[in-house]
C-alpha cells in the first residue's frame, strides 16, 4: 500500500516539451506505475492515510507542487517545493540529454556510452536532491526518485 497508483502531470500554462522529453515522460510515468515506493510518514502525531496514492505534479507560482490524494480521490497532502535547488541539476540534465540525443544519431557506441554514463550520473544527482527535499514529507526509494526527477525535468522546462 506504500505506492503511487496514478500520476498526473499538470503542465497547464507551460510550453510543450520536446518530443524526446515527452517520450521520457511517458516512460517515467509507465515505469512509476509499474514499480514505485511512496509512503507518507506520520505528521504532527497523526498517522498518515494509507495508500495507494494518486500524485499530481505541477509548477505553480514558481514552485514545484506535489498534490497527494488517496486512491479514492481524497486529498491528503500537498508539498510546495522551491525550484531553486533543482535549477542547476535540471539545466545540466537537459544539456547532457541534448548531447545524448545528438550522439545517438551520429557517434560510435563507445562515445554514446560515455555520454550516457554522464547522463545517468546527473540523473542520480537530481534524484538525490529530490529525496533531500522530500525528507520528512514522503518516503521514496532511489528508483522512484529517479523517475520523479524525469517528470520534474519535463515540468521545469516551463517553470
Amino acid at each position: 500500500m506504500t505506492r503511487l497508483c496514478q500520476i498526473e502531470i499538470d503542465d497547464t500554462g507551460l510550453p510543450a516539451p520536446t518530443p524526446e522529453m515527452e517520450q521520457e515522460r511517458k516512460v517515467a510515468v509507465f515505469d512509476l506505475i509499474e514499480d514505485n515506493s511512496f509512503a507518507l510518514p506520520p505528521r504532527d502525531g497523526r498517522t498518515a492515510p494509507e495508500g495507494p496514492y494518486r500524485l499530481t505534479l505541477a509548477v505553480r507560482e514558481g514552485r514545484l507542487v506535489f498534490d497527494i490524494a488517496t486512491e479514492g480521490g481524497e486529498a491528503v497532502a500537498a508539498f510546495h517545493l522551491s525550484l531553486g535547488p533543482f535549477r542547476q541539476v535540471v539545466k545540466d540534465y537537459h544539456q547532457i540529454c541534448g548531447s545524448y540525443f545528438e550522439a545517438v544519431k551520429r557517434l560510435p557506441p563507445s562515445q554514446i556510452e560515455a555520454i550516457d554514463m554522464a547522463r545517468r550520473g546527473i540523473h542520480n544527482e537530481g534524484a538525490r536532491v529530490l529525496m533531500e527535499r522530500l525528507d520528512g514529507k514522503a518516503r521514496i526509494d532511489i528508483d522512484t526518485a529517479r523517475r520523479l526527477f524525469t517528470l520534474i525535468c519535463v515540468l521545469h522546462v516551463g517553470g
